[in-house]
């Protein structure tokens, strides 16, 4: 009989903690930032875990022989209800979205959708599969971003798109092993995305009216002290905290590239993603949100030792 921890075992129910942030980061980085925010997350961490369950579902054959103990090859779980989960969650997801976000958010829910199911069941073995998973994660920074301006997001939505292809990339050694060659070039794609996000936002000049007091003493308008340093040295920590965790899991496998070693790298960087959120939301400028969005880093990473996020 399958129970619910066989359920949570097949989509990878702790992963889904680095899912909210993408839109968190979104909505930041476009202004949106407001009561749908929440619903929007929800629904992202639904089309997450619809992804899940039908990478597993098509995976069913190649698990059987390489990963004999994951809930469908071990008979805990059975094919139709994983895919049948999988469709449901996808209708869920993107409804939400639709509901609370209007036709904006419907117009990147479907795509986002589309490219979960397309990755599964035809990219994810072939040279385009950590591009399409990129391509996941960045139309789900820019649902965050659907009732704002999505050309501010897209800088965050390419961050989280290149963090997602190093992940991505080493995933696909994570039975065989690999050549030390492809951890150096993550590794590399790692030190660009954490500085992308250290760097702080370029802060729009604002335009005041003569009669405005502040025109005449400027100073009275801007922030003192602990304020004025931490919008631009907030993303800079949590930015440097991400490239320290998941940086260092890919400098042992750069050591020894083994299929151990390599799925560790990959636990790192998908527990490690909220801290890089983190940084992405400061970076927007809601810093004590941002902070919030990291927490989940730790966390993430203490129940991943219940249940495996790869």
């Amino acid at each position: 009989m399958t129970t619910l921890a066989d359920l949570a075992e097949l989509v990878r129910a702790p992963a889904a903690l680095s899912v909210p942030g993408d839109v968190v980061a979104g909505a930041a980085a476009a202004g949106a930032l407001g009561p749908r925010t929440p619903a929007l997350a929800g629904a992202s961490v639904l089309l997450y875990w619809a992804g899940m369950a039908a990478n597993d579902w098509a995976d069913r054959g190649l698990d059987a022989e390489e990963r004999p103990e994951r809930p469908i090859p071990s008979g805990r779980v059975t094919p139709a209800a994983a895919v049948g989960l999988a469709a449901g969650l996808t209708a869920a997801g993107v409804g939400l979205a639709a509901a609370v976000g209007g036709r904006r958010a419907a117009a990147l829910a479907v795509p986002l959708a589309a490219t979960i199911w397309g990755y599964d069941l035809l990219a994810k073995n072939t040279a385009a599969g950590p591009a399409v998973m990129a391509a996941c994660r960045g139309l789900d920074v820019l649902l965050g971003a659907s009732g704002g301006r999505l050309t501010r997001a897209l800088p965050a939505a390419a961050t989280v798109a290149a963090h997602t292809w190093t992940v991505t990339a080493l995933s696909r050694r994570e039975v065989s092993g690999a050549e030390a060659t492809l951890p150096m070039r993550t590794l590399a794609g790692t030190a660009v995305v954490a500085a992308s996000a250290a760097v702080p936002a370029t802060r729009r000049a604002i335009i005041r009216r003569p009669d405005d007091p502040s025109a005449a003493h400027p100073e009275r308008s801007r922030p003192a002290g602990v304020a004025a340093v931490l919008p631009a040295v907030l993303p800079a920590v949590l930015a440097g905290w991400y490239a320290a965790r998941y940086g260092a899991a890919q400098v042992e496998v750069v050591r020894d590239p083994s299929a151990g070693r390599i799925r560790a790298a990959v636990g790192a960087g998908i527990t490690g993603l909220p801290a890089l959120q983190g940084a992405l939301t400061a970076r927007g400028g809601a810093g004590l949100l941002g902070l919030a969005v990291a927490a989940a880093a730790p966390l993430g990473r203490r129940l991943a030792r219940k249940v495996s996020p790869t």
